[in-house]
Formats: structure tokens, C-alpha cells, sequence
């Protein structure tokens, strides 16, 4: 079986991620990994913190605690509600690991013995009051272009419009508040993107027929647009040190490598924190350097991160000039809104992923964001979508077939699968059109195509509720016990399949749904659409239990109490 390579686009360490950042990023990848898993490949899903830069410095400062405290604090914090939401990584890092300064500064160094790295001097906001350099996002005022009297050096959220602190109207320090501002000379490193601009280009379009449209597209834009060199580090105290056997000068000035530099270089720095934990048994570098074509690396992202993916960080990997491992495929997602409006986490707008769980388990946001996966467009969230999507598929079509199948069996043949008669028309048919189902479902789990995926998931739900409505147990045990017996068995053992290839979606229902059989040796991983025809997984005298309901019905007082608590449209 093939090795996989997975990661998702680091989320930032300033407080806990929206649904738009879960359904962007993770929780796909997450469902990947399970299902590649399941299929006996050598997976391994890394994720990680990202750490650095300016907003963490800022946050630190607004709870007045170290950053380095505070970025450990909101790590815990971040991993617990991703716990919550059963995603399964082999590691979750942090980007200000030992592990990421050691190769983040390897990358920097061979870059610059390459001649892809140049000190150059620029022009840079300086606080006299604050006594530092103050990088984009350390100061703030007015925007020149709407008005928004809280635009940051960087951008102004209120109109999108990319800025310079100097653009400002009334700049001041985000530290101390001070309006007493000067622009200063202080030199920095530049990475020489321009000069790497047509192995980028090169490399882009060796990719094009493999990675989805809009991946390529945005990379292809970006190159169109030509590459510029950028700046690489940043006057913070937090941060990738410049190391000072290579820039001394820089060092002494305390400057830091810019997050952008960093953060991608920990996918690479948190497979090393995952090796170091248990380094007889674990190789990071068979994973990234020198890799066989064996690794398929797959990385999953929203599309503001994709430029980072598909040209900066492979210019970064191709001019360190050494055998390091490249992305296969970019699996890129659109946004998330909420009603139409952005997500905002500086804005508390929309849902956020601890909220979602204090009202509802992980499996209910799990199956829904999956199957209405940002993919092709900009999907929108909205709580009458949500509560039809539950109730309809979830609470109905799977919740209802369990229960009404093992409840039914319980009361008229008791507490084991009852034998019953011999497979008829009825069965092989259904066996035919699960195994197609089935396959259909595979398909599009191998293609990362999710909401096709979800759809077939949910055509193989409801075609045990069809088989149930034909067959009609409740009445054909009147006059045919043998027949009712088949009709119960046989769906039982719907509901095994079910448990087993529902897993990447809904795991912890998934499980459930396992359990309710007393299996002796249950270690089936998958089901492949040939075993599925037979429908003999749990046989005849099997115990079973009645699981609790799986998935309740929301009603409409709960739609109002969510719309009352984080509005009904968009801010």
C-alpha cells in the first residue's frame, strides 16, 4: 500500500477557529486520513499551531501574560476542541517548537549560501515612545479608502484594501497607543523569489492536469502577476531568531523570520517533534527528504492559503537546493459564510468550533459541513440548512433506520440476529445496488471529491430505508416469520456496513452503530463493494443491543434559540 503524506493549513494560535476555518482545512483532511487508514495505507496527518507574527504578540499582550505563555495556553485550548471533534492526527505541533527554529534556520541558511537571500535596507515605521521598529499589524488608524478608524498596517478589514502603514490616516503604535511616529532605514532579509520564478513556473505546470481548478488557477495568477522578492524577516520579539553565525548584525538587532517564512516549514518541523517522541521506531526524514515515489503528499488548505503553498513554499523548497519533499495535490477550499457574511474570529461573528460543540456532538457538525464543502464555490451556513440537514439525513434517513431495525428485531425475536430464510430477490437486488453505491462512494473518497462523497454516503443510507419500506417487516411477520426474520437480519447487517464505512464521517456514531453487535472478531477495516453484495458480516445468533438514539430531531425552538443566540443573517 502507498505512504500518504497529509497535512492542513496551520491554524492561528489568536483564539479558537470558526467552522469556515474547520470545513476549510482539518476536518476534510481528517476524513482523508480515516478513510486511507481504513484502506490499509501508511497514513500519516500532521498538523500544527502557527505561532508567530504579530497577533500573537498582540494577544498576548491584551490577557498581560508572556506570549510564549500565552501561545502554549491557546494550543492547549485549540487541541482540545479538535479532540472534541475526533480529528485523528498523528501529531498536533506548534510551530515554535526546537524543532521547527533548527530547520527553519537550516532552510535560511542554505538559501543564502545558494544566493536566494539578500540583505537589503528599507523604510519602517519606528515608535520612539515604544523604543522598536513597529511591523504592519503594530500600527493602526484610519483608513485612507473607507474611513474604519481601526485599519491595521497591513489591511483594513472593514474594505479588504491591502495597505502600507504609511497609508494611514492618524497612524499610531498598537503597543502603546502613541501617535509620535517616524519612518526609519533598518535592513532586513529578502528572499529572492524572482530568481526562482521560472522554476516555479515550471514545477506549477507539471502539476496542472492533477490539481483541482481552482489550486492551479490561483497559482498560475500569482505567477502571471510575476514573483516578487519579500521580505523574510520581521523587528519582533517573537519569533524564528535570525541565527547569528550567518547574519550577526541582524541577530544582535533581535530580528525574527517573518511567520509566512516559518510556518510552512513546520509541516517538516512538526514530523520531527512527532519522530523525536519515540525515535527508534519513527523516521521523519522518510517522509520529507529523499523521499521514493512511494509518499503522496497531499495538502489540504483554504484558497488565501494557496498561494503560500503552491509558489512560496516550493520556491523555498527548490532553492534550498536539496531533495526535500514537494506537494502531489492541493485540495483547496472556497469560504465558508455565514448567511452570505464573512466568519470574522476578531469579530466573534458566525459560529465557532467550541460553541458547536457545547450545543450539538462532533458527528452532527462533521457530516454537515462535509456535505456542504466549500468546493466548487462559496457555500453558505445558515441554521435552517443546518437543522433540515440533521434532521433530514442524519436523525431520519440513518438514526431511524437503526433504530426502528434493532428496536423491531428486539421486541418480536429478542435479544440475537435472527436466522430467518434464505436471501431472496428482494436481498440480491439490494446487494447489487449497495455494492454500486458503494463503489460510487470509494470513488469520490479517492478523488477528494467530499460533497459527491457525502451524497453517496447518503444514497447508501437510504437504501436500506427503501429495502426496509418493500419488505415491510411489521406486516410480513404476520404471515411469514421466516420472512420477517430475513428482512431484520439482513438490514442488521446494513447497519454494520453502515458503522464501518461511515467512519471518516461519522466516527463516534460510527463506533456506536459497531458496538451495538457482539461480535466475537470484528476487525473488518472496510467493506470493498464485492463483500458488500452478500450481506453476512453479522451472522445469525448474534447479540445486539439497542444503542441510545443516535441523532435527535432538532425542532423549531431550537432553530430560534440558535438564531437568537448568533443571529439569523449576516452582520
Amino acid at each position: 500500500m502507498a505512504r500518504h503524506l497529509i497535512t492542513s493549513a496551520l491554524p492561528y494560535i489568536n483564539g479558537i477557529k470558526h467552522l469556515g476555518n474547520m470545513v476549510g482545512s482539518m476536518l476534510p483532511a481528517d476524513v482523508y486520513s480515516r478513510y486511507l487508514r481504513q484502506r490499509g495505507h501508511d497514513v500519516l496527518y500532521i498538523c500544527a499551531t502557527d505561532e508567530h507574527g504579530t497577533p500573537a504578540e498582540l494577544a498576548a499582550k491584551e490577557q498581560g501574560i508572556p506570549v510564549d505563555e500565552f501561545c502554549a495556553q491557546a494550543h492547549d485550548a485549540q487541541k482540545a476542541v479538535y479532540d472534541g471533534f475526533a480529528l485523528a492526527f498523528d501529531y498536533f505541533g506548534r510551530s515554535s517548537s526546537p524543532q521547527n527554529v533548527e530547520i527553519t534556520q537550516h532552510f535560511a541558511r542554505r538559501l543564502n549560501e545558494n544566493g536566494f537571500i539578500e540583505e537589503r535596507a528599507i523604510r519602517q515605521v519606528y515608535s520612539p515612545t515604544d523604543g522598536r521598529f513597529l511591523p504592519d499589524r503594530y500600527v493602526e488608524g484610519t483608513c485612507p479608502h473607507c474611513g474604519y478608524d481601526k485599519a491595521r498596517g497591513d489591511q483594513c478589514e472593514n474594505c479588504t484594501r491591502v495597505l502600507d502603514p504609511t497609508d494611514l490616516i492618524n497612524p499610531r503604535s498598537a503597543i502603546s497607543g502613541s501617535t509620535d511616529l517616524e519612518v526609519r532605514e533598518t535592513k532586513h532579509l529578502f528572499l529572492l523569489q524572482s530568481k526562482l520564478e521560472g522554476e516555479v513556473r515550471e514545477w506549477v505546470a507539471r502539476h496542472d492536469k492533477d490539481w483541482p481548478q481552482l489550486a492551479s488557477s490561483i497559482a498560475h495568477k500569482w505567477l502571471t502577476e510575476g514573483l516578487h522578492d519579500r521580505a523574510i524577516t520581521r523587528d519582533l520579539d517573537w519569533g524564528v531568531p535570525v541565527p547569528a553565525d550567518t547574519w550577526p548584525e541582524l541577530a544582535a538587532e533581535g530580528k525574527v523570520f517573518y511567520v509566512w517564512f516559518d510556518a510552512p516549514i513546520e509541516y517538516i518541523g512538526a514530523t520531527k517533534e512527532w519522530s523525536d517522541l519515540d525515535p527508534e521506531n519513527r523516521d521523519w526524514k522518510s517522509w520529507w527528504y529523499d523521499v521514493d515515489n512511494d509518499v503522496r503528499y497531499t495538502e489540504f488548505m483554504a484558497k488565501d492559503n494557496v498561494p503560500f503553498h503552491t509558489v512560496m513554499f516550493p520556491a523555498t523548497e527548490l532553492g534550498v537546493r536539496e531533495p526535500w519533499k514537494k506537494v502531489d495535490y492541493v485540495k483547496a477550499f472556497n469560504w465558508l459564510t455565514y448567511y452570505g457574511g464573512k466568519f470574522s474570529t476578531s469579530q466573534k461573528r458566525g459560529v465557532f468550533t467550541d460553541q458547536a460543540l457545547d450545543i450539538l456532538p462532533a458527528d452532527y457538525w462533521r457530516y454537515f459541513l462535509i456535505a456542504n464543502a466549500p468546493e466548487s464555490d462559496d457555500s453558505s451556513f445558515t441554521w435552517e440548512h443546518f437543522t433540515a440537514t440533521v434532521n433530514k439525513d442524519l436523525a431520519d434517513t440513518l438514526g431511524n433506520f437503526v433504530n426502528r431495525v434493532l428496536s423491531f428485531s428486539r421486541k418480536r425475536f429478542g435479544d440475537d440476529v435472527p436466522a430467518g430464510g434464505v436471501p431472496g430477490e428482494a436481498e440480491t437486488r439490494l446487494g447489487e445496488q449497495i455494492a454500486e453505491l458503494l463503489a460510487e462512494y470509494e470513488g469520490h473518497l479517492e478523488t477528494l471529491q467530499f460533497r459527491k462523497a457525502a451524497a453517496a454516503l447518503r444514497a447508501l443510507w437510504s437504501a436500506g430505508n427503501s429495502y426496509l419500506e418493500e419488505k415491510a417487516p411489521w406486516l410480513e411477520i404476520k404471515t411469514d416469520k421466516d420472512g420477517a426474520a430475513l428482512t431484520l437480519r439482513t438490514a442488521m447487517n446494513l447497519i454494520h456496513l453502515y458503522a464501518v464505512v461511515s467512519e471518516p464521517f461519522i466516527p463516534t456514531t460510527s463506533a456506536a452503530m459497531r458496538q451495538a453487535f457482539a461480535l466475537p472478531a470484528d476487525t473488518a477495516t472496510w467493506v470493498t463493494p464485492d463483500e458488500a453484495k452478500s450481506l453476512t458480516s453479522v451472522p445469525a445468533g448474534t447479540s445486539f443491543t439497542v444503542p441510545p438514539v443516535l441523532f435527535a430531531k432538532l425542532t423549531d425552538e431550537d432553530l430560534e434559540t440558535y438564531k437568537e443566540r448568533f443571529g439569523g443573517e449576516s452582520a
